[in-house]
């Protein structure tokens, strides 16, 4: 019978996150020797690398490290909300992450590119961890902001999982404070550009059509249209674009004016929601 107890299985399980027969059969296999066993599951978890790429991973987390007029956000997945929540898995999501930022990573291949100090790159770190945990993990966005000031925000949905919405914004002048709140603001209600300018036309025209239409069905006067498609259009407007749309925590004042008020200016942000 192989040399092994309960708490070498116990040991291996949580440096590994394999399962329990998995890891018995690799202590059995390896006389009860841990570095073996241990070796013994990458080669095998290895050889199913490939299997999983099929796979879809749709849980995970978000991350993110700002400071000194920098910021760096990434998302990172895995297939269940088990591994997820595992602390192997929030400890590679951290040197994904610190990857990130000394690279000054902006996109997901430049990241999977890069090499650690260990030689290895961080796809192979990857495909690593994907063989012992045994569920497909991907890099799934990266994202770099610089400016004036950089904060970051991570907001957990569930208090049993790790962030699954994180945010990063761009400020000039004001405090740190009023960033802040605006990157809660865009946790929130999930704008998708930082002004109107930024929304494309032909999204415009489409909106004007859809308005149009709609209040046509509705019965509109004819001579009504052109104020209440305006009115529709700009409702669109403050709905997705982050300088329009009523701040989170003074409803009566758009982001702009609470931006205004603070001497601050948003530059840019970005907002990543996990499988978004």
């Amino acid at each position: 019978m192989a040399n092994y107890t309960a708490a070498d299985i116990k040991a291996l399980r949580e440096k590994t996150a394999a399962g329990m027969m998995d890891v018995k059969k690799a202590l059995d296999e390896a006389d009860g020797d841990m570095a073996k066993a241990e070796e013994l599951l990458r080669v095998k978890g290895l050889k199913g690398v490939t299997k999983r790429e099929g796979r879809t991973a749709s849980n995970g987390l978000v991350t993110a490290r700002a400071g000194a007029g920098e910021g760096t956000l990434v998302e990172v997945l895995c297939e269940t909300d088990f591994v997820a929540k595992g602390e192997r898995f929030g400890a590679l999501a951290d040197q994904v992450l610190t990857q990130a930022v000394a690279t000054k990573a902006s996109d997901a291949d430049a990241l999977l590119g890069s090499t650690l100090t260990d030689g290895k790159s961080v796809k192979e770190l990857l495909d690593e961890a994907n063989a012992t945990i045994g569920e497909k993990i991907e890099v799934k966005r990266v994202a770099r902001l610089e400016g004036e000031h950089v904060v970051s925000y991570l907001h957990k949905t569930s208090p049993d999982l790790p962030a699954q919405i994180g945010v990063l914004v761009s400020t000039t002048g004001g405090d740190e404070q009023t960033a802040r709140d605006v990157a809660m603001h865009i946790a929130a209600f999930s704008p998708s550009v930082l002004t109107r300018e930024e929304v494309a036309a032909e999204t415009v025209e489409n909106e004007r059509r859809l308005a149009e239409a709609t209040a046509k069905e509705e019965g509109k006067p004819e001579a009504a249209l052109p104020k209440i498609v305006e009115g529709r259009v700009n409702g669109y407007f403050k709905e997705n674009v982050l300088l329009e749309q009523p701040f989170a925590k003074e409803p009566k004042k758009t982001v702009a004016k609470v931006l205004t008020e603070a001497g601050a200016d948003a530059t840019g942000f970005v907002r990543f929601r996990v499988g978004g």
